[in-house]
């Protein structure tokens, strides 16, 4: 019995330390309502999900950056002539939260001396806000508010993801090169060769970390890598998709 405890003992060490970005609330958080819609994207246009997720993470502070709250752009994507944009917008940074505030409820709460004012630049993100919100300076708590729709508004991002950006028409030959590496990847191997680790990581370096790619930065792959293996992202899908977990079954 001793026995049995030792070892159950080393193997969630082993696990806190292997997924050591589960122990952070807000990352739990941001996978328990995004996860969804993730593995509903990879099964109907073929990304390899916790690439998907990972870059998601990323891109957005886990969803904790103002221009990402605010428009619903949770992978940071830009925006197409035809789409609205965030206008410059003249918001206050709050000095005891460290953070920039765009809700006029919670700025309310706090004395003008701990605001410090000042004009944000143009966003050329999409804005994914419906109208006649999108594109503007009203209603910039939309999201915060109603629940639904930001959810709709992910799925919306991440679907641009899948057939805006990697497609095999696409002008940019990283995108299209991608599209299809993995067209060929699925035909050959079926739609479980996206759930594999091997197939995320090559995924995420042919996109990312060279010119003209989604993210050209070297050290981007690099940054993406560590947020799907220390969050179990590739487990989690795998989980998820293919054995039909609970997130929560999932994520312990």
């Amino acid at each position: 019995m001793k026995f049995l405890l030792i070892l159950f003992l080393l193997i969630n060490t082993m696990f806190a330390s292997e997924y050591s970005f589960r122990k952070y609330s807000h990352v739990k958080e941001f996978y328990q309502d995004f996860t969804p819609s993730a593995l509903l994207i990879s099964k109907k246009h073929h990304i390899p999900p916790a690439a998907l997720l990972a870059i998601s993470g990323l891109e957005s502070g886990y969803d904790s950056g103002y221009v990402g709250q605010i428009t619903g752009n949770i992978l940071s994507l830009g925006a197409y002539k035809s789409d609205k944009e965030l206008p410059s917008l003249f918001l206050p940074w709050c000095k005891s939260t460290k953070t920039i505030l765009f809700d006029k409820k919670e700025i309310s709460k706090y004395s003008k001396e701990l605001l410090h004012y000042k004009q944000r630049p143009k966003s050329l993100k999409r804005d994914y806000r419906p109208l006649p919100y999108a594109g503007t300076d009203t209603k910039l708590a939309y999201f915060k508010y109603h629940k639904k729709e930001k959810a709709q508004a992910h799925y919306k991002c991440l679907e641009d993801f899948a057939t805006r950006w990697i497609r095999e028409d696409s002008s940019n030959k990283v995108f299209a090169n991608a599209r299809l590496w993995l067209d060929k990847l699925v035909q050959d191997k079926g739609e479980e060769v996206l759930y594999l680790k091997s197939t995320n990581i090559e995924f995420i370096h042919k996109i990312g970390g060279i010119a003209h790619s989604f993210n050209y930065q070297e050290e981007w792959p690099k940054k993406v890598i560590l947020i799907m293996n220390r969050a179990g992202l590739v487990a989690l899908t795998t989980q998820m998709a293919l054995e039909k977990k609970s997130f929560e079954e999932a994520w312990k």
